[in-house]
């Protein structure tokens, strides 16, 4: 008699308890159940249907007990809960002052909102990163971060020792390991302390941040959250590596340098810097200024390249930052910064985890311009710094593209494509140029890199806010940067005898500016403005645009368009629009006007002012000298003042038309809160006014 076999494959793992419908949405098959069949042919209809039935019976009570083992081993409770206001969720996710994030329930609905937000096959049975940038309730948040993730079904945590890893770590476990996502605790540039301020973002398995569908919908949730799942179990030890299991959720406290290092040093050829820090006649300077890249400084630049262990600064990483500001500008970096500008001035200086967004275009430190707001603490930026010479973001970035295929090994066989942020100055375009590489102009926000790497049409990437990367993580890589660039100079160094002079970074910026020409740059920002003035001043600016007409004269300018940036997505064919209000010259030149929402109170007016210069003989000026004549521009009189060479406030913001002197009391009203910039004075300048 023959004998007939019919396979089913089985709904449910066999590795460990899969909470139901979701393993069937997965397609487990570890292995085949077989139903024997004696019969002289095949099984019949009859047969067959009800071996199906018995199956799915089978099935349905497997479903059922595997979701009692999943709740019981777990203790999942349910808590409720309230909306709560304030919960819009931005580019760079939810920031606010850690007193709001304190209050009950605020940051467990936010993270309930958020699973609630995810397809439950991107994270039940999955596992998420969790990390920070070592700020003042960061061990806190972890905790209830892990009990809410248990809650709602992930099946392992992968945690930073201490709650540490790096934003761009983060997104290096996330790609490394496979995870589904992972939680960066950070604020970025906001500064750090029980006073100050606490961030939470959401990053994908690819590494990026979570798109604007997905933030959307955490706020649409958090409008209407009713219930926080949460597991009932202790509170995690962050401080000692290994693994922790509570029934099927496993919690794994990991080395937080450990799988950065391993990607860094594919990237990079670490014996070619490694013989640049070992010569006596160069030397090396890197401030970490008390945030998270503390952790990563001496195991990468000391213990691997063989730096000396005296250049790291600030190296512990403090939960306020060593009571100041991670922003390596005049006013909070002066360690790094005086010594950089000294008499006995190490070669090449740099900092991560706080750079000043605020800090132009200059050669020297009586002109560094600076603003009194934290930095970022989660090692994304960066701040390059030679001899008494400063690089600034646009131009660093720009550089970096420029020698990558001679330089860093990852980029040796081709360069598929660059990218800047849409205020981030043109000296990017026009390497992109001469390399004959796609070019893509996006809307701040790193996310809108993202896709492009995904697609394979994009290498290297920066902003003007100190944030430069490629496509080896999903995020900006603040001591990517620094090795980048010592990868430069140990290049065109090689094969130097000690007792030669050295290529320095002034001399490989003035060479590029020489091939290239040179983008003068600076940027000025309005803090915690009223958003509703600053939505305000922004839409009578768009009125001026569209009245805008190309050829127009302004002094000695031409106006080629103003518009409203807008971006589709050359990847997916999303599309987002205000952006940013431009204004462009045929020269080149540009201002442009934009409202950030970066900060955690208020809105920020940002006016970015730019202009080319192909003449050699005027590399050298003083950004604020060159740009004169583009802020003192007829129609925009921007009123100024210079006290010796610093830029002291800015104290009129007009548009191009000079119309918003008829429109002040109805558009500007509540702008007397404006923060015009410290730079670098021991007084606040006046507010921004309207003469």
């Amino acid at each position: 008699m023959a004998s007939h076999a019919i396979r089913f494959r089985p709904l449910l793992s066999t590795a460990r308890p899969t909470p139901p419908r979701v393993a069937a949405r997965r397609g487990h098959a570890p292995a085949f159940l077989v139903v024997r069949c004696s019969s002289a042919g095949a099984p019949s209809a009859a047969q067959a249907l009800k071996v199906r039935i018995v199956l799915l019976d089978a099935a349905l009570l497997a479903f059922f007990l595997a979701g009692l083992v999943f709740h019981a081993s777990r203790g999942i409770n349910s808590i409720p809960t309230k909306p709560v206001e304030g919960q819009k969720t931005g580019t760079s996710g939810l920031r606010k002052k850690v007193k709001v994030f304190q209050e009950e329930n605020y940051l467990a609905n936010w993270i309930q909102a958020l699973f609630n937000s995810l397809p439950p096959e991107d994270y039940v049975g999955g596992t998420l990163v969790l990390g920070g940038d070592g700020r003042y309730f960061n061990k806190e948040a972890a905790q209830i971060i892990i009990k809410i993730a248990a809650g709602n079904g992930v099946g392992k945590i992968l945690v930073g020792r201490n709650g540490l890893l790096s934003t761009p770590a983060v997104s290096a476990v996330i790609r490394k390991r496979e995870a589904n996502g992972g939680f960066i605790m950070s604020a970025s540039h906001n500064p750090g302390g029980p006073d100050n301020d606490w961030g939470i973002k959401f990053n994908y398995s690819s590494g990026q941040p979570a798109p604007e569908t997905i933030t959307d919908q955490i706020y649409g949730n958090t409008l209407s959250i009713s219930e926080i799942k949460m597991a009932d179990i202790p509170d995690i030890d962050l401080s000692s590596l290994g693994a922790v299991n509570y029934g099927d959720f496993t919690v794994e406290v990991i080395d937080p340098v450990l799988d950065y290092l391993e990607l860094m040093e594919n990237v990079f050829d670490f014996q070619l810097i490694k013989d640049l820090l070992s010569r006596p006649d160069f030397r090396f300077i890197f401030d970490a200024m008390h945030a998270v890249t503390g952790a990563y400084a001496e195991p990468i630049f000391v213990e691997k390249l063989g730096a000396d262990p005296d250049c790291i600064l600030n190296g512990v990483p403090l939960e306020d930052f060593g009571n100041g500001h991670p922003d390596p500008n005049l006013t909070y970096a002066k360690e790094l910064v005086f010594t950089m500008f000294g008499t006995r001035a190490p070669d090449f200086g740099a900092a991560s985890d706080g750079t000043s967004t605020l800090l132009m275009e200059v050669f020297c430190v009586k002109s560094i311009i600076t603003d009194r707001r934290g930095g970022s603490g989660d090692g994304d930026r960066n701040m390059i710094l030679g001899k008494r010479f400063f690089v600034t973001p646009s131009d660093s970035v720009a550089i970096i593209a420029a020698n990558a295929q001679a330089a860093i090994p990852y980029f040796q066989s081709s360069t598929k494509g660059l990218a800047r942020s849409m205020p981030t100055s043109g000296a990017l375009d026009r390497v992109a140029e001469k390399l004959n590489v796609p070019f893509f102009e996006v809307p701040t926000g790193w996310k809108f890199f993202g896709n492009l790497m995904d697609a394979g049409k994009l290498s290297i990437c920066g902003e003007e806010s100190f944030g430069t990367g490629s496509d080896h993580i999903r995020e900006k890589d603040g001591i990517w940067a620094v090795l980048a660039w010592l990868s430069i100079l140990a290049h065109r160094n090689k094969g130097k005898q000690v007792g030669e002079r050295l290529v320095s970074v002034e001399d490989i910026a003035r060479e590029h500016w020489a091939t290239y020409g040179r983008n003068f740059f600076s940027r000025y920002d309005y803090e915690e403005c009223e958003s509703d003035s600053a939505n305000k001043m922004m839409e009578h600016l768009r009125d001026v645009i569209a009245n805008s007409k190309p050829g127009h004269k302004y002094g000695n300018y031409t106006l080629q368009f103003a518009d409203d940036f807008s971006y589709t997505d050359p990847v997916d064919g999303s599309t987002v629009s205000k952006q940013g209000l431009r204004f462009v010259f045929t020269d080149g030149s540009r201002i442009i006007f934009r409202l950030s929402g970066t900060g955690s109170a208020g809105a920020t007016v940002r006016v970015y002012i730019e202009q080319f210069e192909s003449d050699a003989s005027k590399h050298g000026l003083d950004a604020q000298t060159a740009l004169k004549p583009l802020i003192g521009l007829e129609g925009v009189n921007f009123t100024h003042r210079f006290i010796d060479n610093n830029l002291d406030y800015i104290d009129c913001i007009d548009n191009l038309a000079g119309e918003m002197r008829n429109n002040t009391n109805a558009m500007i009203e509540g702008f007397e809160w404006l923060k015009a910039g410290y730079y670098g004075l021991d007084y606040p300048p006046p507010p921004l006014s309207f003469e």
